[in-house]
């Protein structure tokens, strides 16, 4: 067995990023993949009550929910297998953070103040309603096991709302990352920023009985403390074992589901195949009939009728064979 709990199962992504004493380690992750972008501080972890999924996602989905010290929310999600309508269902959980954001009354129960103008008149002072609406920044962070067929076949995209002529961001409060990390295929000589170390280690510490000697900075030190099995309570050892289990299992799924959709997808294509060339074949068959009659001296009415082409095709049958042979 791995020295190290595997982070794409429930209880491994908590143990390494969703407890207290992981929040270092979740802010140094967070601040290496928005680098540049923003910088966290600090974070709390917001009450699941307010992310929460559908009961069908279990064992399909684990997530955090947290709030930066500077006012921004991150949704982080580490998934194990592929599901259908996957990128739909990020964009939902990500828009639904964003309406959290701003409750506003009813229109009808909104006070507008008053104040007297210089001639004792009174007048309804300025509100400044659209201030109500500005919000903080919602990033969606998905750490995905699989492939999806939705994005580009790479590691990391980054989705914005931009022009599309223009690729200029609009409205920068909406953000999604996906990482795909079976197309992270870097080995450790090859990964030259802590970014890179760190989906290094992510994507293959389940394989390792210690941490590489290569991966000297203090996290990967604490990575080891934090994720390492014998560390775990005895509570947490048999919840583990058990997440372990379920992750084979949805494993063995994802594959036959896959595999089921491969092999259908080869049987359609064999049957079109075979019938459009058993149509290409007829269709050869009436021409080359056609040009026999048309060869022997049948009226083209009498051909039409026998074969249905039309009058203009049969004129045309045997023009392109005479001009190739320099005839015309």
């Amino acid at each position: 067995m791995s020295r190290f709990v595997n982070p794409f199962t429930d209880l491994g992504f908590k143990v390494i990023f969703g407890q207290p004493a992981s929040k270092g380690l979740l802010i140094t992750l967070l601040n290496e993949l928005l680098a540049g972008e923003h910088h966290i501080e600090d974070l709390c972890f917001l009450d699941k009550e307010d992310h929460t999924d559908n009961v069908h996602d279990k064992g399909i989905i684990y997530d955090l929910y947290c709030r930066t010290d500077s006012g921004e929310y991150i949704i982080v999600e580490m998934q194990n297998r592929w599901h259908s309508h996957f990128l739909d269902r990020t964009l939902y959980y990500v828009c639904r953070a964003v309406g959290r954001l701003t409750e506003l009354p009813p229109p009808d129960t909104i006070k507008i103040p008053v104040e007297k103008d210089t001639d004792g008149m009174v007048c309804e002072s300025s509100v400044p309603y659209g201030s109500r609406y500005r919000l903080s920044t919602v990033y969606g962070i998905f750490l995905m096991n699989f492939k999806e067929d939705g994005l580009d076949k790479k590691f990391r995209t980054d989705i914005v709302l931009a022009d599309r002529d223009t690729g200029r961001v609009v409205n920068p409060h909406l953000r999604q990352i996906y990482l795909q990390f079976p197309y992270f295929n870097k080995e450790l000589a090859e990964c030259e920023t802590l970014y890179e170390k760190l989906m290094y280690a992510l994507k293959n510490m389940n394989d390792w009985n210690r941490m590489p000697d290569a991966l000297k900075e203090q996290v990967f030190k604490y990575l080891d403390q934090l994720a390492a099995v014998a560390n775990l309570s005895e509570e947490n050892r048999i919840a583990y074992d058990k997440a372990v289990d379920r992750y084979r299992v949805s494993r063995i799924v994802e594959e036959d589901i896959r595999r089921e959709a491969t092999e259908e997808g080869l049987k359609e294509g064999r049957e079109k195949g075979r019938e459009e060339g058993m149509k290409k074949g007829r269709e050869e068959e009436r021409l080359s009939n056609a040009l026999k009659m048309k060869a022997k001296g049948l009226d083209y009415e009498t051909i039409s009728d026998i074969t249905g082409l039309s009058i203009q095709e049969i004129e045309k049958l045997g023009i392109d064979d005479r001009r190739d042979e320099g005839k015309l």
